[in-house]
């Protein structure tokens, strides 16, 4: 029998048609559903802003939150459901089902126009209680788990099963919360690429004594060894580290084998192996002393899975370089501590925060300047004052410092390409091993729900400036091209360093 032909669909329409059956499922339900609006709860997150950019910069004042959340993010929006199927009693079975949609794009706000291709369904899972011990909790789906957040950096240090769809099982009482997991993410790690990598891990957290709690856990995912596995994990023998990260491992074989295009993958044929990720976390929480109302330390020591393969091309033809051998050793050490205080009550409130990164590769000892071999350390501070219930004044300043391990990975000035060449070794790509920022914002806010740092909705009215000792350190779309024929100009189109950034920004953000 011959069907009718069908059309492809893009991702765009995909998302479109999943994000349209959600909304008629619970904006529209069936007549029968009776008691849905019992059922259904709602919750979500939102922020939106206008930051108008006067030095070419995209809206934002640095490059991450590393400088602090506010004004460094740009638009976002999500939405939570979550569906009572059975009513949850604390002695019989219940059982619900959750849906997430996020993403980070709103028509006028970025580039992308509020498409919905910018979003995706991040969280789908069912879970039901009471099943074989009372207080145990069974949940198949996404496994996202975390411990708490860093809100000022928007970060969750002690977080597990991020990439990971399986089954948990959660067990809560008075005094302590238990979870054990299991399941694949291999989805969420190698995409079209897909291989299987089964993760376990589990966290436990308990609370001694009112105002403390005390936590930790972790996950391992191991990617076995498959033979002749096409995503399978191999490594291609003898690469140098170098003409991996140059991209020439053929073109350095071709060097030493002239005219042997044919016996590359005789001469160099790709070994199978297995590949491991782990991950340990920890979390300490206190509150309830004196101003503190409460403070949140976390850690984390991670091995990242190793990458898999990439493609060079050459004299028409494509080369596949497998490459788990040569990303499989990196390494991140990260500290994150935050804390509440009520400096004057209903006038004065503080968040302060700290954040501590060590991420090395193995690999990677003296060759290149890269992401995977630097030490971070930075603090953000913010003052909340209550000129009334609803009308307060924010003023927030952060300072941090990035140090490259392998040389200079940053520009001082405009002109500092020139310190370094495409020669040196370690590759470089600037004349300075640090980049030192400060921040500040400042401005007024309308906070409907009243007193308190955490109040939202809040509109805001904001003033930042960024200092720093590298040239613009923002995302810019300034001309930075030498090229004497560059339709705006060369170099002498612009002979100045900048290193201060300022904005203007209108904003609101809310939970609900």
């Amino acid at each position: 029998m011959i069907g009718s032909p069908r059309l492809p669909v893009s991702p765009a329409r995909a998302r479109a048609f999943i994000l349209a059956v959600l909304a008629a499922l619970f904006l529209f339900p069936p007549a029968s559903a009776l008691g849905l609006n019992e059922r259904l709860h709602i919750g979500g997150y939102f922020r939106i802003m206008s930051r108008p950019d006067l030095q070419g910069g995209d809206g934002t004042l640095g490059f991450w939150p590393l400088y602090g959340r506010l004004l460094n993010e740009g638009p976002w929006a999500a939405l939570e459901l979550k569906l009572d199927l059975l009513e949850p009693h604390p002695e019989d079975v219940w059982t619900s089902v959750h849906f997430k949609i996020e993403g980070g794009s709103v028509m006028g706000a970025d580039v992308r126009g509020g498409r919905l291709d910018a979003f995706q369904l991040t969280q789908l899972y069912a879970t039901a209680g009471n099943i074989g011990l009372d207080n145990l909790v069974w949940r198949i789906g996404t496994l996202d788990t975390w411990m708490g957040e860093l809100g000022l950096y928007d970060m969750r240090p002690a977080q597990i099963f991020f990439e990971t769809v399986g089954m948990s099982a959660s067990w809560r009482q008075d005094k302590i919360d238990l979870m054990l997991g299991l399941g694949d993410s291999g989805f969420f790690i190698r995409g079209a690429e897909y291989n299987p990598i089964p993760t376990a891990g589990g966290l436990v957290r308990i609370r001694p004594v009112r105002g403390l709690e005390i936590g930790g856990g972790g996950q391992v995912g191991h990617e076995p060894r498959i033979d002749r596995g096409l995503h399978a994990p191999h490594t291609t023998p003898e690469v140098r580290y170098v003409d991996f990260v140059d991209r020439r491992v053929v073109e350095a074989f071709l060097e030493e084998n002239p005219g042997q295009e044919d016996l590359f993958y005789r001469r160099r044929p790709p070994e199978p192996t297995s590949a491991t990720s782990w991950k340990l976390i920890g979390y300490l929480g206190f509150g309830g002393v004196g101003p503190l109302q409460w403070n949140n330390l976390f850690a984390n020591f991670e091995r990242r899975h190793p990458d898999n393969f990439y493609t060079e091309q050459l004299g028409g033809r494509e080369y596949t370089i497998y490459i788990a051998g040569l990303t499989d050793e990196r390494y991140q050490v990260n500290v994150g501590n935050e804390m509440l205080l009520t400096l004057l009550p209903g006038r004065l409130d503080m968040a302060w925060a700290t954040l501590f990164g060590y991420h090395w590769d193995q690999d990677n000892e003296g060759i290149v300047v890269t992401e995977d071999d630097r030490t971070f350390y930075s603090t953000v501070l913010r003052l909340q004052a209550y000129l009334t219930e609803t009308v307060h004044f924010l003023a927030e300043t952060s300072l941090a410092r990035e140090l490259s391990h392998n040389g200079n990975m940053w520009r001082e000035h405009w002109n500092s390409v020139f310190a370094s060449g495409p020669e040196s070794i370690p590759i470089e790509f600037g004349d300075s091993d640090r980049r030192d920022t400060w921040q500040i914002k400042v401005g007024p806010v309308l906070n409907p729900k009243g007193f308190g740092i955490q109040s939202r909705p809040s509109l805001r009215v904001l003033y930042g400036a960024q200092r720093s000792n590298i040239h613009d350190a923002f995302t810019t779309s300034v001309v930075t091209s030498f090229d004497q024929f560059d339709r705006l100009g060369g170099e002498a189109a612009d002979g100045r360093s900048r290193h201060w950034h300022h904005l203007i920004a209108l904003e609101a953000e809310a939970w609900f």
